[in-house]
């Protein structure tokens, strides 16, 4: 685990008691229980993909690990309770469709890391930059060097740490806080050669291309460099801000370069204020307002669409205000739009998403190795049931006030 994931020492592993096996048992089957009465799982389209069908019914809901996160353990502990919540593009408790993430130009924000020197930070610093980290990624301590003797000392204090690096995704919070202006932004663009192999795994289904959308060149040279590697994945996704007036024309022309090696579903990620989902209701403005610019338009780039960027509790309730939450579109383009279907797909979820379930982590006693989040039902059902809050409404499932089995898990 990484040194964020901070807690009080676990007591040794002991095997469990016929007791503790059982409490255990009743713990999980109690999970299923909620489970079972809660996610709704329309019944299989023989045509389409179940993936593919949750877009076209405007249900599609993606947890965005974070271009950057590279915490493990904490990765795959979201992603399975995402995925019994019914998210991670699925609208079953299946294997989801992975997806993985490249960018075009050093622009985007989401890739990039925080980092500065410990050593240079003054002692008596307030460490703004550990309080305002979302992800727990700024770890500082003062330590001593040198020896002490009567008279004369030869030892100075100085903080150590820093950034941990895995776990930053490069939110930039920490960077107008700083005091002393220490911390600065490391960007990188991902290996393309290594991205082309990922692809032709089976356990990968589905790419996503950051851009700026500002330098269209860039984004030919990245589709051309991944050659043939983009037809073993079953869906392409797009994500770029509104760029303004330019914004629709650059999708189409997007669209046009890759057309002739695009042999499975693309999806168009239409990036409000990206990482700012766990900062308040006002942060999913600009997702809803990207979206109504869309949805006013007549001629509109051939895919799916979803929100990201500032997505968090209340999106859905403003895509209902506005009158844009499962509202259906027609089109006649070719193949899937030839019939009705949701104009918003879905929607993707990141900061908040990991905000409210890193409450339940956090939890989790701190060991050498992964942690797995299903050896403790109790902390499971906890972490399941903020996630259903977030995937409930976009499912629109029918959220049960009690569960007698549930109610039993502590």
């Amino acid at each position: 685990m990484s040194p964020a994931m901070t807690s009080s020492n676990p007591p040794p592993r002991t095997i469990p008691s016929g007791g503790d096996n059982l409490r255990r048992i009743h713990r999980l089957d109690a999970i299923k229980a909620l489970v079972n009465t809660t996610v709704n799982i329309h019944p299989r389209n023989v045509i389409l993909p179940r993936p593919i069908d949750s877009l076209r019914r405007g249900e599609w809901v993606k947890l965005i690990c974070g271009a950057s996160f590279e915490d493990a353990a904490d990765i795959r502990n979201l992603s399975l309770v995402y995925t019994l919540a019914g998210a991670m593009n699925i609208g079953s408790i299946e294997r989801p469709w992975v997806m993985i993430s490249v960018n075009d130009d050093k622009e985007d924000l989401h890739f990039r890391k925080a980092e500065f020197d410990p050593e240079n930070c003054p002692l008596d610093c307030s460490r703004p930059c550990e309080k305002v980290c979302p992800a727990n990624a700024i770890l500082l301590k003062k330590s001593s060097t040198g020896q002490h003797s009567l008279g004369s000392s030869d030892a100075s204090d100085r903080l150590q740490g820093g950034v941990v690096t895995e776990r930053c995704y490069g939110c930039g919070r920490c960077f107008p806080v700083c005091p002393f202006d220490k911390i600065r932004a490391k960007t990188y663009i991902r290996e393309t050669a290594a991205t082309s192999e990922l692809l032709k795994r089976n356990d990968v289904d589905a790419i996503e291309i950051h851009t700026t959308g500002r330098h269209i060149h860039l984004f030919n040279e990245l589709w051309d460099t991944l050659g043939t590697s983009i037809k073993h994945v079953k869906l392409v996704a797009v994500s770029m801000p509104d760029i303004g007036n330019s914004t629709f024309s650059t999708m189409q022309d997007m669209h046009t370069i890759m057309e002739s090696r695009l042999l499975g579903y693309n999806l168009w990620q239409l990036d409000g204020r990206p990482m700012s989902g766990d900062i308040g209701r006002g942060a999913t403005r600009e997702a809803i307002n990207f979206a109504m610019r869309l949805a006013a338009i007549p001629d509109k780039p051939h895919g799916f669409y979803q929100l990201a960027g500032g997505t968090n509790l209340h999106t859905i309730d403003c895509l209902k205000k506005v009158g844009l939450f499962k509202a259906i579109k027609f089109s006649g383009t070719g193949g899937i739009a030839d019939s009705a279907q949701a104009l918003i797909g879905g929607i993707a979820y990141g900061g908040y998403a990991r905000k409210i379930v890193a409450r339940v982590l956090h939890k989790l006693p701190t060991q050498p190795g992964c942690m797995l989040i299903e050896d403790y039902p109790e902390y499971l059902m906890e972490a399941l049931r903020e996630a259903l809050t977030l995937v409930g409404p976009v499912k629109s499932y029918n959220m049960p006030l009690s569960c007698p089995q549930c109610a039993q898990v502590h």
